[in-house]
């Protein structure tokens, strides 16, 4: 016979200990992106606290309901005490793991990849798995292994009141929100119980509901107004049917161009360009992810914090399309990958868009699959430039090519610059100069028009909490633009497909979230997000909201209300939509 109370006390503090030990190896894992002193993480765990006294009481509801049982209480508790170690060993290593490559809590939107394993088996080594697979165990074993020991088969009838003190605590006002550090959002990070966020994170979208009806209709109405294209206040074009390729640069965001305020040196060729094209230097990616930022760009639409359209099948019918809206004016359509596009859904996903020609690593030999994601970017370079020349002269082309150097684990055969990663970027700056300089060579380049964008940034020094992050390149090169110029308009990701069309005299109606920046009647801003938080920027500044603690996020200054209500509009009616 054991004394109920005791024991369940036992039990909530291996809890607790486990949640504490958990937070330290989260902040010394991830001491890269801040290092903080002894004094500081005791900081966070005593910050952090009250939400891990919550999560442990509700851990603990199942073994108070079963202590009172007249049965063996041990035999009644293993499966539950062995499938609670799994789930917050799996959450709690998964969740320090990832944060080194996402900077966010580990969410449902995880889920949404775990189809995709390839994406995490290319980016690390087997060692890297490995080792992290046996920090799991040990976390499971951690948990398992003392809960099941201290577990009697039986308790005195003594204590029964007990039982409350559990039911009390589970019922704590405390929740991710409770944990947010001003000032550090690492810190927040490390505070908040990461068991709790995952699981409350699948009821993320149904809280979306910041503004009354009237209220968010009134902020679109001014956001997404009717656009003319009849008083446009530029023409940046020589010719209404060019060919066109967008080039989509992995992860090439404005940390590596110079001209946007990023490192000087990385990208020397996309420096070169610039000054021979359309320069658009207040251009913001919408995402954060490849899948993400190939929807925004080449459906004309925004993103969505917890939700991937491109792996949801179900919402491709909806989704307007570049290449429908190309094929309709008579051109031919193609996307070029180096890589597999099995990845993600992408290959579903560009067949539904109505691309004709879809052309992945199995459009290489063997010797051409030189990395762990496929055809290294100066390889399926060239195979643009040998698809570009082949075309038929005759005809119409648009095209869509997407590089994968720049990315995880950072082998590339280039070897310019000491840093691994900004070597990688430097490569594939290096990649895309030999392939304008060669699709230069071509009668086809007078009639071409070159867009090279990032399908997203990449935090290299940097956190989701700095704008910087979604500032990003965009150039628009090739015998079909008039003349080189820069452009200051603000312009979203999501906006290329109504502003290239506008240009080209093309309709755009059927693109919601598109907008022609070029219209005199364009009221500029831009919207981005991650799975926590968005950022609204327009003329009067920017505002950053996390989703999670449900506030803003000081840039600065303090958070304008119209911004922020602005972007909870967008926000809000964007998974509205959904539900239609």
């Amino acid at each position: 016979m054991k004394n109920r109370y005791k024991y369940l006390l036992s039990l909530f503090l291996l809890l607790i200990g486990v949640f504490l030990i958990g937070k330290i190896v989260f902040m010394l894992y991830n001491q890269s992106i801040e290092s903080l002193t002894i004094g500081k993480m005791l900081a966070v765990w005593v910050h952090g606290l009250p939400l891990d006294i919550r999560t442990a009481a509700i851990a603990l509801l199942i073994p108070t309901l079963c202590s009172l049982s007249t049965r063996n209480t041990r035999v009644i508790l293993i499966p539950y005490f062995i499938l609670l170690a799994i789930v917050v060993g799996i959450i709690i290593m998964a969740d320090t793991i990832m944060y080194e490559f996402w900077e966010f809590k580990l969410s449902a939107v995880v889920l949404s990849y775990a189809a995709s394993p390839e994406g995490t088996t290319n980016s690390v080594s087997m060692s890297f798995l490995v080792v992290r697979l046996l920090a799991v165990v040990a976390f499971i074993l951690l948990i398992a292994v003392p809960s099941i020991w201290i577990t009697p088969k039986r308790f005195n009838k003594k204590g029964k009141t007990g039982i409350i003190l559990p039911i009390v605590l589970a019922c704590l006002p405390f929740d991710v929100s409770s944990c947010y550090h001003e000032g550090s959002l690492f810190q927040s990070h490390a505070a908040t119980n990461s068991v709790y966020r995952f699981a409350t994170s699948f009821f993320d979208e149904k809280h979306y509901d910041f503004l009354n009806e009237e209220i968010c209709d009134n902020y679109l109405q001014q956001l997404y107004p009717t656009l003319s294209d009849e008083n446009m206040t530029d023409t940046l074009l020589n010719t209404d049917r060019p060919n066109v390729l967008i080039v989509m640069v992995e992860s090439f965001g404005g940390k590596f161009v110079e001209e946007l305020g990023g490192i000087p040196g990385v990208a020397p060729e996309l420096s070169r360009l610039i000054a021979e094209g359309i320069f658009w230097d207040q251009y913001y990616s919408n995402s954060f992810r490849t899948d993400r930022g190939t929807v925004c760009a080449f459906s004309g639409t925004i993103s969505y914090p917890t939700i991937s359209p491109m792996k949801k099948v179900e919402m491709h019918d909806q989704l307007p399309s570049l290449a429908r809206s190309f094929r309709n004016a008579g051109y031919q359509t193609g996307y070029l990958y180096g890589g597999a596009m099995t990845n993600m859904g992408k290959r579903q996903y560009l067949e539904d868009m109505g691309f004709d020609s879809l052309m992945d690593d199995t459009f290489f030999s063997e010797d051409e699959i030189n990395s762990s994601w496929g055809a290294n970017d100066s390889t399926s370079a060239m195979k643009v430039y040998h698809v570009i020349a082949e075309a038929d002269t005759a005809s119409h082309w648009f095209m869509g090519y997407q590089t994968l150097s720049s990315h995880e684990p950072w082998v590339v055969p280039y070897h310019r610059l000491e840093d691994e990663r900004l070597n990688a970027f430097a490569y594939t700056d290096y990649c895309i100069g030999q392939l304008v300089d060669s699709l230069r060579t071509l009668p086809a380049w007078d009639n071409m028009l070159v867009i090279i964008i990032p399908d997203h940034g990449f935090l290299y020094e940097q956190t989701y909490d700095d704008p910087e992050f979604f500032h990003s390149p965009m150039l628009w090169l090739g015998g079909a633009v008039k003349e080189p110029k820069c452009i200051h308009t603000l312009i979203n990701q999501s906006d290329i497909a109504a502003t290239l069309l506008a240009q080209m005299g093309l309709a755009h109606g059927e693109y919601p979230y598109s907008r022609n920046v070029l219209s005199a009647d364009y009221k500029p801003f831009v919207y981005c997000n991650y799975p926590a938080g968005f950022l609204f920027k327009d003329d009067t500044g920017e505002t950053l909201f996390d989703l999670s603690a449900r506030m803003a996020i000081p840039v600065g200054k303090p958070a304008d209300a119209e911004r922020l209500g602005k972007g909870q509009a967008i926000l809000q009616d964007s998974y509205k939509n959904l539900c239609k």
